[in-house]
């Protein structure tokens, strides 16, 4: 599994925004000037990003944006549902129904994979919840400090 490039860019974003945290607002055109994302860019993950609940705009003089609640708070699997929506392998996963109650999976009916689906939507949106914006925005450690532990997925 690959994030897009969206996805990639909402976590850089969120992660120099996070990094204000406390300080001061902070502008889409500082976060762009930040990161070195396209200011357009920045302005699309913003709207997505607060639309979600995560960032929170306020207008005035001291304006700018700031967290919608505080770092440790919101996690990598927030900020990519917020880019993404609903985070699942595949495409007959219960999360990914569409209005009809539909999936867009031709084997559905016969497919023997999909009822384990779940337990691996699960297992992979749980790692990604155990890690908070908070770790994602302090100065980077060692390799040996920042091994992820092992995922283990029961069926």
């Amino acid at each position: 599994m690959r994030l897009s490039s969206m996805a990639d860019y909402a976590v850089v974003t969120m992660t120099a925004a996070a990094r204000h945290c406390g300080h001061a607002r902070v502008s889409a055109q500082q976060l762009a000037d930040e990161t070195g994302l396209p200011a357009p860019t920045v302005q699309k993950l913003v709207s997505k990003l607060s639309a979600a609940g995560l960032l929170r705009g306020m207008r005035g003089a001291g304006g700018g944006l700031v967290l919608a609640r505080p770092s440790a708070a919101i996690s990598l699997a927030d900020i990519i549902e917020a880019v993404e929506g609903p985070i699942a392998m595949a495409a007959c996963s219960e999360r990914l129904r569409n209005e009809k109650g539909r999936h867009d999976c031709t084997l559905e009916s016969a497919c023997l994979v999909r009822p384990h689906w779940p337990v691996v939507d699960a297992a992979l949106r749980g790692a990604l919840a155990g890690v908070s914006l908070s770790q994602l925005a302090a100065p980077a450690r060692t390799a040996t400090q920042t091994a992820p532990a092992m995922i283990e997925i029961h069926a």
